[in-house]
């Protein structure tokens, strides 16, 4: 516990901050690798809460998505 906080709570908070500044990017590319990011830490909160699969089923598949688009766009350029 970190100022009253657990440290699930904070896992949650950064994976919000993230997306908040992922969706303030111009440059697609940063935005998607931010959101990803995001999407990650989303991803462990879910696990954190003892397993909440609307949060897991959800950021599993923008994480999918980030990477595909992430990884099909490097290959088509």
């Amino acid at each position: 516990m970190f100022l009253g906080i657990e440290i699930t709570e904070w896992v949650g908070y950064l994976a919000s901050i993230a997306l908040m500044i992922s969706f303030m990017m111009k440059n697609v590319h940063t935005l998607r690798t931010i959101n990803s990011v995001g999407a990650v830490l989303f991803i462990i909160y879910g696990v954190m809460l003892e397993t909440s699969w609307p949060i897991i089923i959800t950021n599993v598949f923008i994480l999918a998505v980030n990477i595909y688009y992430l990884t099909y766009k490097r290959f088509k350029n």
